[in-house]
């Protein structure tokens, strides 16, 4: 099946005027060198310390401060859960201790619900449990 163009010309056969070349190396023209060789700027600071003070007075969403607070409540209770399943089968590593010992830093934070802040501090209290079961 042939196709042809707009003008009837079959589409893909070579111009009659193309010269083909019977060489198969590629060379360059003429190399040019950059003229000017500059160092590399270092980079600029964003901003100062008032930047950085008005990032940290900038108030953060109450609906993503709750999620964040229900992750952190949540992985919490995956390590209690990892801890449980060490300790039953004889086998508590020193990650999963680590692992807790960073969970309870994490639940230390306001979420801005009085309810999930509740639930919040009877985790960290179970994991402050077992942290000082485990020793650490």
């Amino acid at each position: 099946m042939r196709i042809y163009g707009p003008h009837g010309i079959p589409v893909g056969t070579p111009a009659s005027n193309a010269r083909r070349s019977g060489s198969t190396t590629f060379s360059l023209g003429e190399t040019t060198t950059v003229a000017e060789n500059r160092p590399a700027a270092a980079p600029r600071a964003a901003g100062g310390i008032d930047a950085l003070l008005a990032m940290q007075g900038v108030e953060e969403d109450p609906v993503e401060r709750r999620k964040r607070s229900i992750t952190r409540g949540r992985t919490a209770l995956d390590v209690l859960d990892d801890l449980k399943i060490g300790l039953l089968a004889g086998s508590l590593d020193s990650s999963t201790v680590a692992r807790l010992r960073t969970a309870a830093a994490d639940l230390k934070s306001s979420s801005g619900d009085a309810g999930l802040d509740q639930v919040l501090a009877e985790i960290e209290l179970r994991v402050e449990v077992e942290l000082a079961k485990a020793g650490q």
